[in-house]
């Protein structure tokens, strides 16, 4: 899915791929981050404490989560100063890009990044040792290791375009709502290897939060009903 928001949305701007690229940027810092900091906290804690263990991969995730929506802010605050200069340069006083693109090409950078970094581990895992399922596991690890992936694409994306909203017009509700949403989701993963219980609340939410980013954007029944009609 991200590959064709990029290809139908963002390749053809450069300007778009530039804060793409940024926006995957300040993801990849802020995973660099929350994984510095767990990885010195296992170290210092006792390995063989299986609880210990599991209360630091807790608190890793949700500081994983936290540390991610702050630079979303920082990003956005960074992409205001740009329009800001865009504006000072442009001949007739307009920005090139509205706030609503950028938080939408942002979303699709962090989406993309976080996505990258879940197929990496998923074809790590993949190769072995071992057959999945051999010990009477469940075999759609892959599967809906798969589709997990791709709702958390477009949730940043639907985020993104949220968060953004929510700073441009003061609206923290809007922005603690994100955190909120983005916290259960990965709060969720933990139901594994429970999947339907990790996989059906996360699409709903992707369909909440995908209706309301729509509504937020300036869309409307009437325009969706236009377009799956195919009608200009």
């Amino acid at each position: 899915p991200a590959f064709s928001l990029f290809i139908f949305t963002i390749a053809r701007d450069p300007l778009r791929i530039i804060i793409l690229i940024a926006g995957a940027f300040f993801w990849l810092v802020s995973l660099l981050l929350s994984s510095l900091i767990w990885f010195i906290a296992v170290k210092a804690s006792n390995p063989q404490d299986e609880q210990l263990q599991k209360g630091l991969l807790i608190f890793g995730v949700m500081f994983s989560v936290l540390l991610q929506e702050a630079f979303r802010f920082l990003y956005y605050k960074l992409l205001r100063k740009a329009i800001e200069g865009l504006v000072a340069l442009s001949e007739d006083g307009c920005s090139p890009i509205s706030i609503q693109q950028m938080a939408y090409v942002a979303g699709v950078g962090f989406g993309l990044m976080s996505g990258a970094f879940s197929m990496i581990n998923l074809l790590a895992d993949s190769l072995g040792p071992g057959t999945v399922g051999i010990h009477g596991d469940s075999q759609l690890y892959f599967l809906t290791s798969a589709f997990m992936t791709m709702v958390l694409i477009f949730l940043h994306t639907f985020w993104g375009i949220l968060f953004f909203h929510g700073c441009e017009h003061r609206r923290w509700w809007e922005i603690a709502a994100v955190v909120i949403m983005h916290l259960t989701v990965s709060g969720l993963s933990f139901c594994n290897p429970l999947y339907v219980g990790s996989l059906v609340p996360s699409y709903l939410l992707m369909v909440g939060a995908a209706a309301w980013a729509y509504l937020l954007s300036g869309g409307s029944a009437q325009n969706l009903r236009r377009f799956l009609l195919c009608k200009c």
